[in-house]
Order: structure tokens, then sequence, then C-alpha cells
């Protein structure tokens, strides 16, 4: 009797050692798949970030080349500076030059100044050129201005009965034609070649004619104004301030 109850009980302290094994089993099971998660979760993470710091090392190398091609592009844009600098420097001496040769040219090694360049009429505080062109030399309106921008002057601007009638330049070159001056349709409205609106005007027929675009304005004989077509080719007339001497 004694020897079963002794096997029952040690059958029974098995069976309880049994069982909590059984439990610690399971929890470190569970433990185990948790830890295999963590650790998967981390080498993905792990992955992630290998895979950034390579994109963010790339982009460095990358920003350092571009870094140096702008480096590069500054040097040669500061060396270009300079250069221009340089020769801005050299044609503003030659321009001056040029004004002093053309404005007070040498006679018997005496400089004699004059208000305007030798073939310019003086009138007024204005310098005055007639380019009395036969075909194919005449221009049209804006191959004209252009020729007066390329002489530091424009096309007449008539701001004055005397600019109106220039006598002093017709009896000059005894003209029986028209000349373009600084006057041309813009927007609907007649406007100056120095953006001021025309207030004053001597057309000829009567009415004025309509600012059509593409209408420019020429002078002819009996002081008087003649809408065209500003492709026509005329002569033309400049005009500059003169200068004070």
């Amino acid at each position: 009797m004694a020897a079963n109850r002794n096997l029952t009980n040690l059958n029974n302290k098995l069976s309880l050692d049994n069982e909590k094994l059984r439990r610690d089993n399971n929890s470190l099971t569970v433990r185990l798949g948790n830890l295999t998660q963590n650790y998967t979760v981390l080498e993905s993470k792990i992955t992630n970030l290998t895979a950034d710091v390579q994109n963010l090392t790339t982009q460095n190398l990358q920003l350092n080349s571009r870094n140096q091609e702008l480096e590069t592009q500054r040097k040669n844009l500061t060396e270009r500076i300079q250069d221009m600098e340089t020769t801005w420097n050299k044609l503003n001496v030659s321009r001056v030059q040029w004004s002093i040769d053309v404005y007070c040219p040498k006679t018997n090694n005496v400089r004699q100044c004059q208000a305007c360049q030798n073939g310019w009429i003086l009138s007024g505080s204005n310098c005055y050129v007639i380019h009395d062109a036969n075909p194919p030399d005449q221009k049209t309106w804006e191959e004209a201005q252009q020729v007066c921008r390329g002489k530091s002057s424009d096309l007449v601007v008539v701001h004055s009965p005397e600019e109106k009638v220039m006598r002093k330049l017709w009896k000059v070159v005894n003209v029986t034609v028209g000349y373009w001056f600084g006057l041309r349709a813009e927007g609907g409205r007649w406007k100056w070649i120095d953006g001021s609106n025309l207030t004053e005007s001597y057309w000829t027929p009567q009415p004025p004619p309509t600012a059509t675009n593409g209408q420019c304005v020429m002078s002819v004989q009996n002081d008087k104004w003649r809408s065209v077509s500003c492709a026509q080719k005329q002569r033309w007339m400049c005009k500059m301030k003169a200068l004070s001497v």
C-alpha cells in the first residue's frame, strides 16, 4: 500500500512537472516567434536604411559633381564679365576719342569744337541730317530708324513748328520727295518714337488718317505729312541733341 501511494505521488509530481514544462515550452515558443518577428522587422529596417545610405551617398556624389560644375561655370562667368568690362572700358575710351575727333576735329593740330558732326545741320539745340538716298539705297521705316540709331540719333521727332516745317533742311537739299520721320501707328494711336503721343499734326490730305498698325508717317513738300505703309522704301531724316560748346 505504501509503495502504491509513493508511486501515485511520484506520478502526480511528474505530471505537474510535465505540465509546467509544457507551459514553459509554449511560452518560450511564443517568445521565439516574437523575437523572430522582431528580427525580421529589424532586418527589413536595416535593409531599408542601407538602401537609404546608398541613395544618399549617390546624391552626395551627384551634388558634389554639380557643385564642381557650378563652380567651374562661376569662374568662367567671372572671367567673361572681367573680359566684357575690359572690352567695355576700351570701347568707352574709343567712343570718347571718337566723339572728340568728330565734334572737335583738328585743323593744323588745333582742335576746333562744333555743335554738330560734319554733315549735320544745327537748328536750335538739335542736329539734323537728311539721308537723300536714291533707290535701291532707300530704307523702310524700321531700317531708317536702325541707321539713325547707328549714328546715336533717332528719326526726327517734331515738337516745335520750326521742326515741323524744317525749312532750313528743305532749302539745303532742295528736295521734292518725302522723308521718313519718327511717327507711326501703335495700338490705334499715332505715337512718336520717343513714346509721346501726337498732339499737333499737319496731314495731307485732310482729315487725319486712321492710326492703323503698319502705317508710318513721311514728311512731304509744303510742310505736310502723309501716312503710308512702313514697308515702303523712302529717304529719311535723323535728329540728335547738339553738343554744348
